[in-house]
């Protein structure tokens, strides 16, 4: 029967195989800066392209700026960006003690290190340069006094805040004593505390695993049909628990780099995602053994973590030194929203087989829908998947795959054989319970 199951969901996942176009990312502005701790001080230093600078007009000779008239502009400019990105100490936010500024021709490299782009900043500008409006860059450096540079920073953007996800701003924060690390962030994000406390960081990841949980609808799907034919609690803990200890595996996995890389894996992994719902969804119209679904479960959480582990990649630069916290506090949260969400789904359910869809009809009525919902899903992702270029078997990638077979396998034929190793003990316990 195990073999059926398995053979089963490699054809599906085998299936998605027809052409498609897959989609450009959006092109984004990217500021680019440093937040760099003395004993007393902090120090912003920031590039800024000219065409962000909405706000503000430098005056114009032609085509190019009027370097001989800019010093009103160049005020307005630091005091616009001083105002928009912003740093806090504690819950008290920075004011510039002394500020800096100068234009930038488009093929400067200074903003490479932090050192350069002090220096950078307070050479002036050559003289005979030309930069044509809103190809260059506004270079600046702002000095803030603080109390403690043991306190807790925090920085927040709102450069051209109604473009939201499209201006990022890339910071390199530096701290006077321990491990530097880089932030890519945008107005949406809000502040970001730059050197976040271990349960700074767990709050946060708590509530960016519900947040996952709750919008990922073909989790959410995967999950429904995980319960659509158990009418037990007990028979759902098992379930849930294996889907559980599976997911987290391959998302620790691949936040700590072990697993696959490179453009094929993503598009592969979302195809198997939908791969495992059309196989939940066919094994209960057919009748599976719910008996052992907690096992077929925890192989298909396997790919469900992989899926997680994208949706947290973008999010991992938050959590400063803490990154084993993070994720299992983000796991913490993931089966938070899976409670929440079973919470509602079973009474719901429970009146719908006891009412409308009584019986073994509504559970193929049910699973139907999901089924055919992740059907085509698993045709538009198996599309693009095509699309890309797969990788090259090498030494490096059978080691990779290698380990991640052994890693799949070995787990789940120990767990099959204690649960058959279990079943055989307790079976044995009953008949001579029986016999007395």
């Amino acid at each position: 029967m195990f073999r059926r199951r398995l053979a089963l969901a490699i054809g599906c996942a085998m299936l998605a195989t027809t052409p498609a176009a897959a989609h450009d990312l959006p092109q984004r502005h990217v500021m680019n800066a440093f937040v760099k701790l003395d004993d007393q001080q902090a120090h912003l230093v920031i590039r800024v392209p000219l065409d962000l600078l909405t706000s503000v007009r430098f005056p114009q000779n032609g085509q190019q700026i009027d370097l001989s008239t800019d010093s009103a502009a160049m005020q307005r400019a630091l005091d616009a960006i001083a105002h928009d990105v912003a740093l806090w100490e504690g819950a008290t936010p920075l004011r510039a003690a002394s500020s800096l500024g100068r234009l930038s021709l488009p093929s400067d490299r200074s903003f490479e290190r932090y050192e350069d782009a002090v220096a950078h900043v307070a050479e002036p500008l050559e003289a005979g340069t030309g930069i044509y409006y809103g190809q260059g860059f506004l270079d600046a450096r702002f000095t803030y006094p603080i109390v403690s540079a043991d306190s807790r920073f925090s920085i927040r953007t709102l450069v051209v805040a109604e473009l939201r996800d499209y201006v990022k701003l890339a910071v390199r924060y530096l701290p006077s004593n321990g491990t530097s690390s880089a932030f890519l962030i945008s107005a949406q994000d809000g502040r970001v505390v730059l050197n976040p406390a271990w349960y700074q960081a767990a709050g946060a990841f708590v509530i960016l695993g519900v947040e996952h949980i709750l919008s990922g609808i073909d989790h959410l799907l995967f999950l429904l049909c995980l319960v659509i034919p158990v009418v037990r609690l007990r028979q759902v803990v098992p379930i849930v628990t294996a889907f559980t200890v599976a997911h987290s595996f391959t998302l620790i996995g691949s936040a700590y780099g072990v697993g696959p890389d490179g453009p094929w894996f993503p598009p592969f992994v979302e195809t198997a995602i939908a791969a495992t719902i059309l196989y939940m969804a066919l094994e209960n119209i057919l009748g599976g053994d719910v008996r052992r679904r907690w096992l077929i479960t925890g192989i298909f959480g396997l790919v469900h973590g992989f899926g997680f582990s994208y949706g947290l990649k973008e999010n991992l630069q938050f959590a400063g030194r803490h990154l084993l916290v993070s994720l299992l506090t983000f796991n913490v949260g993931i089966e938070i929203g899976q409670l929440a969400v079973l919470v509602v789904l079973l009474p719901v359910l429970l009146l719908l087989r006891r009412s409308a869809l009584a019986g073994r009809a509504g559970v193929v009525v049910l699973s139907a829908i999901v089924g055919h919902t992740a059907w085509h899903w698993m045709i538009e992702r198996g599309q693009a998947l095509r699309t890309v270029r797969w990788p090259k078997m090498d030494l490096m990638s059978l080691v990779t795959l290698t380990r991640w077979v052994a890693g799949i396998a070995l787990p789940a034929l120990a767990a099959h054989w204690i649960v058959r190793r279990g079943g055989a003990f307790f079976s044995r316990r009953l008949a001579r319970e029986r016999l007395w």
